[in-house]
């Protein structure tokens, strides 16, 4: 298996589409207008290939960027420039458990580092419990949390040096 990290293409629009899709509960709703509304405002917007398939997909922004996210705009009063903000990833679950969100992670975190640190959030109501567990894992620590009876999210920050 060869698995890397390329600039998600207009041939690759539908499968990302899809994966939102599928993990919209986990994500936020996405179509074609947004998607490219996005891909305009991103740093990195890049598919998961492996083998030729689009296993998963990843989207940051850096900080300055008009991202209308409130996370993104949470994280911005909180750390102004000194912040790298990892909006979504989805892994195709016939691709899980195969070490991809790892490369992604490896990936992300080494751009970001040069912000001081990588920001994120994780929904705690609906619970993600499987991605909570999977975010502590790699040292991210909750800052806060932001949202309302029928989701929260776990507000949280990974210090890189």
């Amino acid at each position: 298996m060869t698995a890397a990290l390329r600039p998600i293409e207009p041939r690759d629009h539908a499968a990302v589409l899809a994966l939102n899709h599928t993990n919209v509960d986990l994500l936020s709703p996405l179509d074609e207008a947004r998607l490219h509304e996005l891909l305009a405002l991103s740093d990195r917007a890049d598919v998961v290939d492996v083998d030729g398939a689009v296993a998963g997909f990843v989207m940051t922004f850096g900080p300055g960027t008009p991202y209308d996210s409130a996370n993104y705009v949470e994280f911005t009063e909180r750390y102004g420039p000194a912040f790298y903000y990892l909006d979504r990833v989805a892994i195709d679950a016939a691709f899980r458990r195969q070490g991809l969100a790892g490369l992604v992670y490896d990936e992300i975190e080494r751009v970001a580092a040069p912000y001081s640190r990588l920001t994120l959030e994780v929904n705690i109501q609906p619970p993600n419990d499987a991605s909570l567990a999977f975010h502590l894992g790699r040292g991210f620590v909750e800052v806060g949390t932001l949202g309302d009876e029928t989701k929260t999210v776990s507000l949280m920050s990974k210090e890189l040096r």
